[in-house]
């Protein structure tokens, strides 16, 4: 089985990739990093601090194999952001059909594109026609409201040479609610040529053996919130092994110092790490006695005392089965 590691707005950024290579090297590394979405302009200009994430040192310096992610409609925007990550060096772009945001729908991206199969088809038709040295993967959702949507998605898919479809079985309305629905990937497992990847609530190893089993000619799985919260997933996945409290401490700690030389200031820092502890709290045995101080912290030594507290007093589980 590969891993990939899905791109998460505000959290998987170069910092993250970098620490999460460093401190599970080998078999708990993902095989593929995905860097949360550019969206090029169509002036096209794209957001510095979105542009400096993924420039070509930054998978160099730590060894990450990483897929830039685009978030566009417009195939001519799509084609000239591609081009530049060809000639940055990368091997492969991944087209964002799949996210739910209300803000991103509305105009018609990500998910929301799902909504227009004609001009999807059109999309993908100007895409390929004209599209520069750089594979073409995509990350979708079934469809807005109704999972039976992607029988007609799927045909548009299976049409053109897309590198890797990853399905994230769940419909726009779903949000991240709901169970996947798990019969309608099935139904497309059979019914496309596509090398498909899954995603969505794969968050323990037993939840992914269990995958594994039921859906075998699936070779890859996209791991989201279950590897924010359990960073030794994939290790645990691959060799049966879990996640130690000495390297977990340990990359807590590397992303609090990395992200405050990165930001200027470790008040910012504490921000962005309650973002990662959202998730990993579920880790800990009786977190919910410290959950609320953890999320109140608001400087530095606050956030450094509950830390402190979570690593000495919590009992640390086997898998992060509680994930939200």
């Amino acid at each position: 089985m590969q891993y990939r590691f899905a791109p998460m707005e505000g959290l998987t950024d170069a910092v993250c990739r970098a620490a999460h290579r460093r401190f599970w090297p080998g078999a708990g590394s993902a095989d593929r990093y995905y860097a949360p979405f550019v969206s090029p302009t169509k002036d096209h200009i794209v957001d510095p601090r979105r542009l400096r994430d993924i420039l070509p040192e930054n998978e160099r310096n730590c060894g990450v194999p990483l897929v830039p992610q685009v978030l566009c409609k417009n195939a001519g925007d799509f084609l000239w952001m591609a081009g530049e990550l060809a000639a940055m060096g990368y091997r492969e772009v991944n087209l964002n059909l799949g996210c739910p945001s209300g803000t991103v729908v509305a105009k018609g991206k990500g998910a929301g594109f799902l909504r227009t199969p004609v001009l999807l088809d059109h999309f993908f038709e100007q895409v390929f026609a004209a599209a520069p040295p750089i594979a073409i993967s995509v990350k979708t959702r079934l469809g807005i409201a109704d999972p039976e949507e992607f029988g007609p998605l799927l045909e548009i898919f299976d049409r053109y040479p897309i590198a890797e479809l990853i399905i994230h079985p769940r419909v726009q309305k779903d949000l991240y609610k709901n169970e996947p629905r798990m019969e309608v990937f099935g139904r497309a497992l059979a019914n496309t040529r596509l090398p498909v990847c899954y995603n969505g609530s794969l968050n323990t190893a037993g939840q992914i053996a269990a995958f594994a089993r039921a859906y075998p000619a699936v070779q890859a799985v996209m791991l989201g919130r279950g590897l924010i919260a359990n960073p030794g997933l994939v290790r645990q996945a691959r060799t049966g092994v879990p996640t130690d409290r000495p390297t977990l401490r340990a990359y807590m700690d590397a992303l609090y110092e990395e992200y405050a030389a990165a930001f200027g200031s470790r008040k910012n820092a504490v921000r962005r790490m309650n973002g990662f502890w959202n998730y990993s709290l579920c880790l800990f045995d009786g977190h919910e006695a410290l959950e609320k101080r953890l999320r109140r912290a608001d400087e530095p030594w606050e956030y450094e005392a509950v830390v402190g507290q979570i690593f000495a007093q919590l009992p640390l589980r086997q898998d992060a089965s509680g994930v939200k």
